[in-house]
């Protein structure tokens, strides 16, 4: 059974470790070689993002999986800081769950954001699956995403 429930900081030593199987794994999907985001293999990088974001573990019968951390840019707007699964994991449909979930916890949010590699066209795919559009590049290697809600009026 899936579970999406906030991290606390005796989470951060196993998200890191998983945070850099899954970045580490791109190699695989483009990526020139191992590696992630700052701080994707640290467990300090971990629980000061608990500190300054909304960080949530993703959990899979008792066992943890994998991260998303959302961070709140204005008023109803929204941004996936980063998001990771367990290489085992991955295919399996668990990333729309936790979008999903996101949507359900975030009933009034009206704008999403994130960013991925260019070289990364299975994220790029997959973001475009659960709704968001290319909106153009971070000046580097990036390629910047939104996905805007039509939220009604109470």
């Amino acid at each position: 059974m899936l579970k999406i429930v906030r991290a606390n900081s005796k989470d951060s030593t196993t998200l890191a470790q998983i945070s850099k199987q899954a970045f580490d794994n791109d190699i695989h999907y483009g990526a020139a070689s191992p590696g992630g985001p700052p701080g994707y293999d640290s467990a300090a990088w971990q629980s000061k993002m608990m500190r300054i974001g909304e960080y949530y573990k993703i959990d899979k019968d008792g066992e943890i999986i994998g991260g998303v951390i959302v961070f709140r840019k204005r008023v109803r707007e929204y941004e996936i800081g980063r998001i990771f699964i367990a290489p085992r994991h991955q295919n399996q449909g668990i990333g729309k769950q936790v979008f999903e979930f996101l949507w359900t916890v975030y009933p009034l949010a009206k704008r999403w954001t994130l960013g991925t590699p260019m070289w990364n066209v299975r994220n790029r795919h997959f973001y475009q699956t659960v709704g968001f559009k290319e909106i153009g590049t971070d000046g580097k290697d990036g390629v910047l995403f939104e996905r805007r809600v039509e939220v009604a009026s109470r």
